[in-house]
């Protein structure tokens, strides 16, 4: 890949921030937007904006088949069996939410048990706890090693005959730790247990294919890959969508409404209660279609050399502590330097033009796990640079000297 080409798609990162060019390390929380992207966005309001499922007319016909066609491209993208298993929210968190509110509805009982891990984000820990005060639910916690690494063994340890599904992060957010997936749905179903992916974090860095994961559920967010904001994908296995209850009522979700009784319609319009954001999943759609024509094992092998570059550089400093040692990991480099507060060198590195992430990253269990209030975030994407990195270095390095 032309990395310098590349960044020519992404006009704001040609601009300038306090008089310095921007660097933007904040990809994990999310990535900027190619041109092919804003011009689809643009296109759909000043062409086919119509709603959609509902018209005769040629423009609620032409938006349709457009909505359809972005569920099309992301069942591709993910290797699912059925567009009818791709459903479209507004987000990872959305995602979560339906599944926990929908398979506990259908298929949990008080003191059922739901096996998560130490390193989520909350958004897959929150849901699960409103399941556990509205049915009555436990949540269980596998531990993690000091390098930020799942304990498979006691993991394995935490199922029990209660336990109902197993929800765990694909790459942590915090700590870039890939977890050993295949090996967790290999062990679930041997339980006969499903499992849920939160691929917030994995999708737009390694290949994704649900099929030969034979996971039950995945979930992802459109503006962390390239995508505009406010649009989501839940992947169902059909067995389990057409088994669970709708999330939410209303239009479109519906086959017949009287005053007397409502049924339902087909998967995947059952969970897509009223107007789609169907400018945003033409959007997605447009951002898919961009990674794969880079190729995600082309962009997996360069964010690496990015990772092992930053990690380098930053490992090497005195008093740098990294968060996140796992020996298979992508994209991630969470840190402290000395005793300076992460608030305090993210507030400097912004006055250097570097945008990264400080506080607790929506993982604060995480951050009590290691004893710290939080860290500073560095998240690499395919249009970062070694130069961008060694700006980043030598801005620590200076903010090391300033206390």
């Amino acid at each position: 890949m032309d990395i310098i080409e590349l960044r020519h798609d992404f006009p704001i990162l040609q601009r300038e921030v306090y008089g310095k060019p921007l660097v933007y390390l904040d990809n994990a929380a999310t990535t900027q937007k190619p041109r092919c992207v804003v011009e689809k966005i643009d296109e759909m309001y000043f062409t086919l904006n119509s709603n959609v499922h509902r018209g005769v007319h040629f423009l609620s016909q032409e938006a349709t088949q457009a909505h359809e066609n972005a569920r099309k491209t992301v069942q591709k993208f993910i290797g699912a069996a059925s567009e009818s298993e791709i459903v479209f929210t507004r987000g990872t968190t959305e995602s979560i939410n339906l599944v926990a509110s929908s398979f506990c509805r259908a298929f949990c009982k008080e003191d059922d048990e739901i096996l998560i891990t130490a390193m989520e984000h909350h958004s897959n820990i929150v849901p699960w706890q409103l399941q556990a005060d509205i049915r009555g639910v436990k949540l269980r916690v596998a531990p993690i090693n000091s390098r930020g690494e799942l304990l498979l063994d006691e993991f394995e340890k935490k199922i029990s005959p209660r336990t109902k599904l197993i929800s765990v992060t694909h790459i942590s957010n915090v700590l870039g730790t890939i977890n050993p997936i295949d090996e967790i749905i290999r062990i679930a179903h041997e339980h006969d247990i499903p499992v849920l992916i939160d691929a917030a974090q994995s999708v737009q860095h390694i290949g994704v294919n649900v099929q030969q994961l034979d996971c039950d559920f995945l979930v992802f967010s459109s503006h962390k890959i390239y995508g505009p904001t406010g649009v989501g994908v839940l992947y169902g296995k059909e067995k389990w969508l057409n088994a669970m209850p709708p999330y939410q009522g209303g239009g479109e979700m519906i086959a017949n409404v009287s005053f007397e009784k409502t049924t339902y319609n087909e998967i995947p319009f059952k969970f897509e209660a009223g107007t789609p954001d169907f400018v945003g999943t033409t959007g997605l759609a447009s951002a898919l279609d961009y990674v794969a024509g880079l190729g995600i094992d082309n962009i997996a092998a360069y964010e690496k050399e990015l990772l092992d570059y930053a990690t380098e550089r930053l490992s090497s400093m005195d008093g740098m502590r990294i968060f996140g040692e796992a020996q298979n990991k992508s994209s991630v480099l969470s840190f402290l330097v000395k005793d300076i507060h992460p608030y305090d060198v993210g507030t400097l590195l912004d006055k250097m033009g570097i945008a990264v992430r400080t506080g607790h990253h929506c993982a604060e269990p995480l951050m009590n796990f290691f004893g710290v209030p939080g860290t500073v975030r560095a998240s690499f994407a395919f249009y970062n640079t070694r130069g961008e990195i060694d700006l980043l270095a030598n801005a620590i390095e200076r903010i090391v000297k300033m206390f």
